[in-house]
């Protein structure tokens, strides 16, 4: 059996994805789809964090644009992001994946603070870590903290699952003709303004050294074949993906 490329990794999913056709809440069939494919990379071997997004219920930017205060606003994000969480690790033990949830925001009463040292220990023993509430700081996207968790931990690659199977030069679903990128560096990222992740986060990703691969969420066993090494989505580093 081939032995999976990566041994430590962080899966950054969209709160969007979460809710599949529905647009907004939670779809327990993604919520299985997603907690089927971590058991599988954990049955191999490989250490798992997740890092999910508060979309689905609530988005900071989109509350203080309407007049609300962006610190209160995203705080509410931040909350939504645990719903999101919780939702996720009872997917994860309907499956039997061993599961940690750590806040930023400590909440004791539902989970773990994040402390780093023991999101560690908990990976080496197999155990899959979310980790929720952001930050715990307003103004810092999901996107930045799974780029911030990735070097704490010291993940070797961050796996961006999206609704597109990659990058694009241009909106795939409103045009047809738009590009899809097999490699990018960092700094193409930031140039071209790909929207992979949000500019502080590819910053911190490109000066850790810590790739990012964007795939689709939509088709079963994406993750297993990102681990395994298959090229597929786009893989977005300081040198090309072998």
């Amino acid at each position: 059996m081939n032995q999976p490329k990566y041994k430590r990794v962080i899966v950054k999913l969209s709160g969007e994805a979460l809710a599949g056709d529905f647009g907004y809440g939670l779809n327990q069939e993604i919520l299985n789809s997603i907690a089927h494919q971590v058991s599988e990379i954990v049955d191999i071997g490989v250490e798992v964090a997740i890092v999910v997004g508060g979309g689905n219920i609530w988005r900071g930017v989109a509350g203080s644009s309407r007049g609300m205060d962006r610190a209160t606003a995203d705080y509410m994000g931040m909350l939504a992001t645990v719903i999101n969480s919780l939702a996720l690790q009872d997917a994860l033990e309907n499956h039997q994946v061993v599961t940690r949830v750590q806040t930023a925001i400590e909440m004791r009463q539902i989970a773990e603070p994040y402390i780093r040292r023991r999101a560690i220990r908990h990976l080496e023993k197999g155990r899959v870590v979310i980790f929720a509430a952001g930050t715990g700081n307003p103004y810092f996207s999901t996107d930045t903290t799974a780029a911030l968790r990735a070097a704490e931990i010291e993940a070797e690659v961050i796996l961006m699952a999206k609704k597109v199977d990659g990058v694009y030069d241009a909106d795939p679903v409103t045009n047809p003709g738009a590009k899809k990128f097999s490699d990018l560096g960092y700094i193409d990222v930031l140039n071209k303004g790909l929207g992979v992740m949000d500019s502080t986060a590819t910053s911190l990703c490109m000066d850790n050294n810590i790739p990012i691969i964007v795939f689709s969420l939509n088709e079963t066993g994406n993750i297993k074949k990102v681990i395994m090494g298959e090229n597929i989505g786009t893989y977005v580093g300081r040198e090309k993906n072998d």
